[in-house]
């Protein structure tokens, strides 16, 4: 388990480091849900996504020797870039595991951070025993995308700054994937405010988290097709996961459409550019998952790496160009 105290440490090492991320508000999105949200927007982080600050805590967590090995990753894209800015900012390498669909943005920003990457097929391949045995095999360090403490705690800042700025919260709305973002957000959220209710966000397609809560252990699914390409994972991490059965108090679920909606709207009315997976959280909210009336609401919009290509394929699918929220 993490605690407060480790963000609060976390938040240490990344100040002057990692940005300390806007808060973004709308009189647009309070009447469409009846609340007052607060959008964290960690599509303005380093590397595009809140995945920074768990990999650059974990990067200067090691000892100098383990740092001048050099480290490694698996990952779909936002870890990836992650690590390989972190590693860049240490004078390190990193070699980093990535599918061989990984969106082209994805791979051209971690290449373009100075790491080697190595191609996986997420659908026949396990990218974790890829990882492992590459990291074993040339001496380096795995730094997970969220199976560690370090890495947790680090994304737990994401939550500690958003409360820091705006003060209480009543639900703190969270996208989830291995459960790395959410396990540390709710650790500091409950540590501030420990009546907030903390809901994990994930597509329909691959509910994994909210059918493993509700049955009390990890459930493994094949690798869904959803175009949340960051939230693909077969299976919740096992670290992650006991702190998430303990903080979380509830998963929902969106589908594709709902997420490309919500990505429309913050472009068209905000001007915010997010990738599928960093829209999930706030598409919950606009779909009325939840009964967030009179409520203050946090959001998060977790990362906004999708490539020029990629977003304009995903309006496309809309038809008409205009929101349907």
């Amino acid at each position: 388990m993490i605690e407060l105290a480790d963000v609060r440490g976390a938040a240490a090492r990344l100040e002057g480091i990692a940005h300390r991320t806007r808060v973004v508000t709308s009189r647009t999105l309070d009447e469409l849900t009846g609340a007052s949200l607060f959008l964290k927007a960690e599509c303005d982080q380093r590397g595009g996504a809140f995945k920074f600050r768990g990999a650059y805590n974990k990067v200067a967590s090691l000892d100098e020797a383990a740092r001048a090995r050099g480290v490694a990753a698996f990952s779909s894209g936002n870890h990836a870039q992650a690590v390989a800015l972190a590693a860049a900012l240490h004078d390190t390498r990193a070699t980093i595991v990535m599918p061989e669909d990984t969106p082209q943005a994805k791979l051209d920003a971690t290449r373009g951070y100075g790491a080697e990457v190595v191609f996986y097929d997420r659908y026949t391949e396990d990218r974790e025993e890829v990882g492992r045995r590459l990291a074993a095999d040339h001496g380096l360090t795995l730094v997970p995308p969220y199976e560690d403490h370090e890495i947790m705690a680090g994304q737990g800042t994401v939550a500690l700054e958003l409360i820091e700025e705006v003060g209480d919260l009543d639900v703190l709305l969270v996208c989830v994937g291995g459960g790395g973002l959410i396990a540390g957000c709710s650790t500091a959220a409950k540590g501030l405010l420990p009546e907030v209710a903390v809901h994990g966000v994930e597509p329909s397609v691959r509910d994994i988290t909210k059918r493993s809560l509700a049955a009390g252990e990890r459930i493994r699914v094949p690798v869904p097709r959803t175009i949340a390409d960051g939230q693909q994972g077969d299976i919740p991490g096992a670290m992650t996961f006991e702190v998430n059965r303990r903080r979380v108090d509830d998963v929902l679920l969106v589908t594709d459409e709902e997420i490309i909606d919500t990505m429309a709207l913050l472009f068209e009315r905000l001007k915010v550019v997010t990738e599928p997976s960093g829209a999930s959280a706030l598409a919950a909210a606009l779909a009325g998952r939840l009964d967030l009336r009179g409520l203050r609401v946090g959001v998060t919009l977790s990362g906004g790496n999708v490539g020029i290509d990629r977003f304009g394929e995903l309006m496309a699918r809309r038809g008409d160009g205009l929101p349907r929220i």
